[in-house]
């Protein structure tokens, strides 16, 4: 949505800009009565904290599944609000959001599990650890029941990552290849939900590594849009055994 994000209060004369706040009330006295005082810009990224110190912190106190439910109301929260259009340039599809995304669908897994493999635990648990960091375990310790969930977290979130692209390049000329590898990553998105996530670890990472080199090279970086096509070209889809 396109909103003005230079703020005046007509209460106080403070100008604050709400892209920075990601509030409408005045820094300086609590007025919600402002007025924009710019140009109206693209703007999906609303201002969201990801903290899941409260959910480690009772981690002696609840069991497991409580747990991952905790952690999953968290992560959902935080996906829900996150954009990646902000004041109208275009971020990264970040580190944080991903792990944010896969603990959201492991800590579901974990939730309903009756009986949860010691393997199952730890990888929760690591995710637990350090999501809120932006880190999350390599593609070689992801355990083969979890697979699946990232898998399926990593296309969600190279679908969500590619409308915002798309609103994003509304307002720009792309060149015939650049449609084409845009429509491309939306079909081995759709390929992978299909398949309900059920790739190689390393599969879905090469889609995400794909998705950030086609981001840099609609901004103009011809060596990343290379690359993006390159690994898009490359990309094989299997269920596992």
């Amino acid at each position: 949505m396109k909103i003005r994000g230079e703020r005046e209060c007509t209460d106080c004369g403070t100008r604050w800009s709400y892209y920075e706040t990601g509030s409408v009330g005045c820094p300086a006295c609590g007025s919600l009565q402002s007025v924009g005082v710019d140009e109206r810009t693209e703007h999906t990224d609303m201002q969201v904290a990801f903290d899941l110190t409260p959910v480690r912190n009772a981690i002696d106190e609840v069991g497991t599944d409580d747990l991952a439910e905790r952690a999953r109301d968290r992560c959902r929260e935080y996906v829900r609000r996150r954009g990646f259009v902000n004041a109208g340039s275009l971020r990264e599809l970040d580190d944080t959001y991903l792990a944010a995304i896969e603990l959201l669908h492991v800590g579901d897994i974990v939730a309903r599990e009756i009986r949860l493999e010691d393997r199952d635990e730890l990888y929760f648990l690591s995710l637990l650890r350090d999501a809120d960091q932006g880190d999350r375990p390599p593609a070689e310790e992801v355990p083969r029941s979890m697979r699946a969930a990232r898998g399926l977290a990593y296309a969600n979130a190279v679908r969500e990552y590619r409308r915002d692209v798309r609103t994003w390049a509304e307002d720009r000329e792309l060149t015939a290849s650049e449609r084409s590898a845009f429509e491309t990553l939306g079909e081995h998105v759709t390929r992978i939900r299909m398949l309900d996530g059920d790739v190689e670890p390393e599969t879905a990472e090469r889609l995400v590594e794909a998705t950030r080199d086609l981001a840099n090279g609609l901004r103009g970086d011809e060596v990343a849009f290379s690359q993006a096509q390159d690994r898009l070209a490359s990309l094989e889809f299997g269920s596992i055994d």
